[in-house]
């Protein structure tokens, strides 16, 4: 199954030429412009890592991570920035986001953390299904 990547920044052109090395990866690539098209985008779509730019016009990035933790917890969220401030990165990892990476970043790094992202939201999520199961067998007193 291919991982989904959602990407989110106002530069079109990073845009479409990260989703281009993306898909040329195996990856499943959607693409936003703002924060606010993505939030609309998780509430339609599943996802399993979205790489969100922190400067962006409008909703930036912050406030955009803020509103996918709430929406899509366990979705992994991986900040990416020309502009890094210790400051805004440690915001962001106190908010939930899995890691953060400088632009211009190397394709290579990026796809190393995409997929151990991707992993973590996996295990997550058997770790939710086999709590339910064994919630189940409890109660039915198997």
């Amino acid at each position: 199954m291919k991982i989904r990547v959602l990407l989110v920044d106002d530069e079109k052109e990073f845009v479409e030429s990260l989703s281009e090395r993306l898909e040329l990866r195996l990856f499943e690539v959607k693409t936003c412009f703002s924060g606010d098209d993505a939030v609309r985008l998780l509430q339609r779509e599943e996802v399993d890592v979205i790489i969100l730019d922190v400067l962006m016009p409008g909703k930036d990035g912050i406030a955009t991570l803020t509103e996918i933790k709430k929406l899509k917890p366990l979705t992994e969220v991986i900040m990416l920035t020309g502009n890094a401030t210790v400051e805004t990165a440690i915001n962001g990892m106190k908010l939930g986001a899995y890691d953060y990476l400088m632009k211009p970043t190397e394709t290579e790094d990026l796809v190393k953390k995409i997929n151990s992202a991707a992993t973590l939201k996996r295990e997550h999520e058997e770790r939710i299904q086999q709590a339910e199961i064994q919630n189940i067998i409890k109660k039915r007193g198997w």
